[in-house]
């Protein structure tokens, strides 16, 4: 190349170099001095589940949700029937199955079903004289701390919509759950674990999934956490070898500071439920090992709920509730599979029933009284119940079941402002429709909310233009139930 190739060359260079400056330089200055003010201005990022005001004074602070899932039994359990057992193995009239829908609907074709009495023995217990079986000798103990409502009644008759339902308010997906509305509306007074907790047991999830806990479409920092069902309840709370605790807090805070300045750029409120999931994920390495170590209860206590250490079991459940309310968590959800007693294999209601409710007889009766030796079941609302019950005709299968039934289940609830002691609603001979305070799954969501200070018509969301609550377009406070 000669020399005026060269210089021609180098001129080109120059020419490109300077044009780049100019026109690079304002970008690159101006998103220098933007980072500069935002460094200096950071948009401020409120704790989405900081403590909020009801809108009326409240009975109850926070609520344990024992669902029974896979629709229990209330004629093997809390509902005993004279006219039942009289007529047992007699064709139900025909006046009761008009117009109704069941699950399994070829099992009622086969031949007109025949009513099924109970094989389980019944007493009743203290001062309420409350009807309890012989399969749960433990909670019959604790009765006069309970209310009874038996005649709620559902609107789908299969499993995972019916979960749903009793926890979203509508069987159609994408809704926020009972608990998300809940923390939505009042927050949480844990600064140190999330505002709403699922603890899980039985040998498999509950149909619907996460569903259940989700938090539709109001910001996910609502939704439930699930903590895990054996050994430790909270994954990964020991940083990994390498990773001290000053260089971890380092990198969350830069995290943060990238998360800010995305927040500020988009307005995304997702961005402010990240930033505070990182935030409460890097709190609950200190207050995760002690919440979850029960070396500090007494052996009293332990041998009170029948816990098994490191187990995935209701009991560990049941104890762990106990602990997280008492740390300010608001809502916490206990799922226990294996209540669908059809008849079909192991699922009966003899020894698959048994089973069942020895797994939760003994610490929910613990969870009551722990609870109420404390002080807390004053200020915590704890309910039970599943997304149906059964009906009290059999079913032709291998051995001895009932079908899913929406037209009148139980529920009880204790502790946070119920009126204990009381059964609420009556159901015809057979005990298969509601004739006295028909109850609605609407009813019961709007009863939890005005325990809990809130107005189910004024806690609402827009979404895709509209303004949605929990109860939908129904619900009505149960009074009877209120002390």
């Amino acid at each position: 190349m000669g020399p005026e190739q060269r210089n021609l060359l180098n001129r080109t260079r120059r020419q490109f170099f300077n044009q780049c400056f100019v026109g690079l330089g304002p970008l690159a200055l101006g998103s220098y001095l933007g980072a500069s003010a935002r460094a200096a201005n950071p948009p401020k990022v409120s704790n989405p589940l900081a403590p909020k005001a009801p809108h009326f004074a409240p009975k109850a602070k926070s609520v344990i949700y024992l669902f029974m899932a896979g629709g229990p039994s209330q004629f093997e359990l809390f509902e005993h029937k004279k006219e039942l057992q009289r007529y047992s193995g007699k064709e139900i009239p025909q006046s009761f199955l008009e117009g109704k829908r069941f699950a399994f609907m070829e099992s009622f074709s086969k031949q007109v079903p025949q009513l099924l009495g109970t094989r389980r023995a019944f007493k009743r217990y203290g001062q309420s004289g409350q009807w309890v079986s012989e399969c749960l000798p433990h909670t019959a103990q604790v009765v006069d701390d309970l209310a009874f409502i038996k005649t709620i009644q559902g609107e789908n008759f299969n499993h995972a919509p019916a979960k749903i339902f009793a926890n979203t308010g509508t069987p159609r997906f994408g809704h926020p759950s009972m608990g998300a509305w809940v923390t939505y509306g009042l927050g949480s007074e844990s600064d140190q674990l999330p505002g709403f907790v699922v603890l899980q047991s039985g040998p498999r999830g509950p149909r619907g999934g996460a569903l259940n806990w989700g938090s539709g479409f109001i910001p996910t920092a609502y939704q439930g956490v699930p903590f895990q069902g054996g050994g430790d309840p909270i994954l990964n709370l020991s940083n990994p070898e390498g990773m001290s605790r000053q260089r971890q807090s380092r990198t969350i805070e830069t995290i943060r500071r990238l998360n800010l300045d995305h927040l500020q750029e988009t307005g995304d409120p997702e961005i402010a439920t990240r930033i505070s999931s990182y935030e409460m994920a890097f709190r609950m390495q200190t207050s995760g090992p002690e919440l979850i170590n029960f070396a500090e209860e007494s052996p009293k206590t332990l041998e009170m709920y029948g816990v098994e250490p490191g187990a995935n079991s209701f009991a560990n459940n049941c104890l762990l509730a106990r602990r997280l309310v008492e740390r300010g968590v608001r809502f916490v959800q206990l799922y226990h599979t294996d209540w669908d007693h059809h008849g079909t294999g192991g699922q009966n209601l003899n020894e698959a029933l048994d089973n069942v409710t020895r797994q939760i007889d003994r610490p929910v009766a613990a969870l009551i009284r722990d609870l109420k030796s404390s002080g807390l079941l004053d200020e915590t609302l704890v309910m039970w119940g599943g997304e149906f019950g059964r009906t009290p005709m059999g079913e032709l299968r291998e051995t001895i079941g009932r079908n899913h039934h929406i037209d009148a289940f139980l529920m009880w609830f204790a502790g946070g402002g119920v009126r204990p002691g009381q059964m609420i609603g009556e159901t015809d001979e057979l005990g298969f429709n509601a004739v006295e305070d028909k109850v609605s799954v609407h009813d019961v969501q709007a009863t939890v909310l005005h325990l809990l200070g809130l107005d189910h018509e004024k806690l609402t969301f827009k979404f895709q233009g509209r303004d949605f609550r929990l109860t939908d377009v129904g619900g009505n406070v149960i009074h009877k139930l209120l002390a």
